[in-house]
């Protein structure tokens, strides 16, 4: 297997990406082993997302993701991909309810996390808490267009700017949020226009999650594409079935146990008489 461990990936990288127009994976992840093989195969941005809170913990909704999980998945990521980009999520009111609580716990993610940058959903009335995180030296990803954590406000997942007031909103949130200091701006579920538009106005990178192609990266659930999830929305169509192969490999060690084909066992016992004293 081919590996292509990168240089160190930090915010000026993924700038320049953008600026040279050079399109840049990025996928999920909630540990370190998967996180080392996300990096060796050259995965620049790595989201631990708050939809661990599905993948990991099987719970319904990402609202259930809790802050010190995810401060510890953070961690645990970016021990994994030292030299990745790593973005923590900020789960559901963690940052909503106070800037001041907000700052703290983003400042967490960078200092308990290690992370390079944190993941908010906002939109445009949230300018002065990405422009109080920018002032503190939180670099900031501005999650706009459909967001997850609304859901049971907008009666389950939804797409957004599908008409043209609903897109010109969201543009001008990108606008708004840019201006107060986000380094970085993830649209998700929205018509491809829409995050053209986004991209022709503002100088930061653009990651789309179902977003259309004119992003300069796309991010989607690393499980989606490995075919391991029962569902995966129509823009991370799997491009693996591990759970196959998972499934395989779990069937045939089940048979090697029913066989008690395990191979030479490794431990022998230790003569007394030539044991060191």
């Amino acid at each position: 297997m081919a590996t292509n461990a990168p240089k160190s990936i930090t915010l000026r990288t993924l700038q320049q990406f953008a600026e040279r127009g050079e399109r840049f994976a990025c996928l999920t992840a909630y540990d370190a082993t998967t996180a080392r093989h996300l990096e060796r195969a050259g995965i620049p941005l790595l989201l631990v997302g708050d939809t661990a809170a599905e993948m990991v913990l099987g719970l319904q909704g990402t609202i259930h993701a809790p802050l010190d999980f995810l401060l510890t998945l953070t961690a645990a990521v970016k021990r994994g991909a030292p030299r990745t980009f790593v973005m923590g999520d900020m789960p559901f009111m963690s940052y909503q309810a106070d800037e001041a609580e907000g700052i703290r716990n983003a400042g967490r993610f960078l200092t308990e996390g290690t992370a390079d940058a944190v993941k908010v959903e906002v939109d445009g009335t949230f300018t002065g808490l990405v422009s109080q995180m920018d002032r503190a030296g939180i670099p900031v990803c501005a999650h706009i267009g459909s967001r997850p954590q609304r859901a049971k406000h907008e009666g389950g997942y939804r797409a957004a700017g599908r008409t043209p007031d609903a897109a010109t909103r969201i543009v001008e949130d990108a606008l708004r949020l840019e201006d107060a200091g986000a380094c970085l701006l993830l649209i998700e579920a929205t018509p491809a226009e829409v995050a053209e538009r986004i991209v022709q106005r503002v100088g930061v990178p653009v990651i789309g999650c179902g977003a259309g192609p004119a992003c300069h990266g796309q991010i989607v659930v690393t499980q989606d594409i490995l075919g391991l999830t029962d569902w995966q929305p129509a823009f991370a169509k799997p491009v693996a079935d591990v759970a196959a192969a998972v499934q395989a490999a779990a069937v045939r060690w089940k048979s090697k146990v029913a066989a008690c084909d395990l191979g030479e066992h490794p431990y022998q016992m230790i003569d007394e008489s030539q044991a060191k004293p």
